[in-house]
């Protein structure tokens, strides 16, 4: 099929790799223009924008889709189909009436639940037992068009963020070409009314511990934002991002140490098992406590 490709991060690029190797024609990359990134703040590509240029695909990456003369443009591909992942630009009406067959967004949720910005952390800090990927036919609304295909998966006990969004986009570009290799035959299934949540992008200032909390949710909030931003607590006077934990036994004081890397929260306690120090790389807690004194108590 001739495909327009939308999408700007790392998890769209397996799904980008597996339309090319089932043999369908791209006719344009969309993404995010490059931004201004690191100490010297040189514009960097996104990872699309990279891996599209890498396979010799046509890159382009308005700031807008609103205005009529980037719509003439991309109307102008005669695309049969738009493919949507994780883009970050709303769709005006005539992007998505465009291509001939419309556009089918992969969403990282089983649809109603989580749609919005931040579907994989949310399901991780909420704890939530399965998640997946829906092939949904897009509308005008937030994630509220039907769904033409869902597969679903457990969330692991300590799985990270990180870990499944991984997974899931590997889960998501298999979907894709089973989608488009059966897209006359799906029958597109309205989602319900029943079971709808939200899953608001993620504040930064959300990602400070309380330690006043109840073990199994302090867990799964560090597990449910690494690895970015990053859940943290104060040290020692330091900074530190906590990136792997599990809810454990113990008691004591909201913040007091009672293992070696074993913080008491308001009912149990939690084991870190991967942090983050200022200007280090992540570390598996036994070389994180190497030359590393833990003080009685963390902010």
């Amino acid at each position: 099929m001739k495909i327009v490709f939308m999408g700007t991060p790392d998890f769209s690029v397996p799904v980008l790799d597996a339309l090319v190797e089932a043999g369908h024609e791209i006719v344009a990359v969309y993404c995010q223009p490059p931004r201004p990134a690191g100490r010297g703040k040189r514009e960097r590509p996104t990872p699309v924008h990279i891996r599209a240029l890498d396979l010799g695909l046509e890159v382009r990456h308005p700031r807008s889709l609103r205005d009529p003369e980037a719509q003439a443009a991309f109307a102008a591909l005669g695309a049969e189909i738009g493919v949507v992942v994780a883009y970050g630009l709303i769709l005006p009406q005539p992007i998505l009436d465009a291509p001939a067959r419309g556009c089918l967004n992969i969403h990282a949720s089983l649809l109603p639940r989580w749609r919005g910005a931040a579907p994989i952390h949310r399901a991780v800090m909420a704890g939530d037992e399965e998640t997946g990927v829906c092939i949904m036919q897009m509308d005008a609304g937030l994630d509220t068009g039907p769904v033409l295909l869902r597969r679903a998966t457990l969330i692991g006990k300590e799985e990270t963020t990180g870990d499944l969004h991984d997974r899931l986009s590997r889960l998501g570009a298999a979907a894709i070409v089973e989608a488009l290799d059966r897209i006359d035959s799906l029958t597109p299934e309205p989602q319900p009314d029943e079971g709808v949540t939200y899953a608001e992008k993620i504040d930064k200032a959300e990602a400070r511990v309380d330690w006043s909390r109840p073990a199994t949710e302090v867990a799964r909030h560090i597990r449910g934002l690494s690895p970015f931003p990053g859940a943290w607590c104060e040290i020692a006077g330091e900074r530190v991002k906590l990136l792997g934990a599990r809810a454990s036994n113990g008691a004591g004081q909201p913040g007091e140490v009672i293992g070696p890397l074993t913080i008491a929260c308001g009912i149990g306690a939690v084991e870190i098992t991967r942090a983050q120090r200022p200007g280090r790389r992540p570390m598996e807690a036994n070389e994180f406590l190497l030359g590393f004194e833990m003080p009685d108590h963390v902010g």
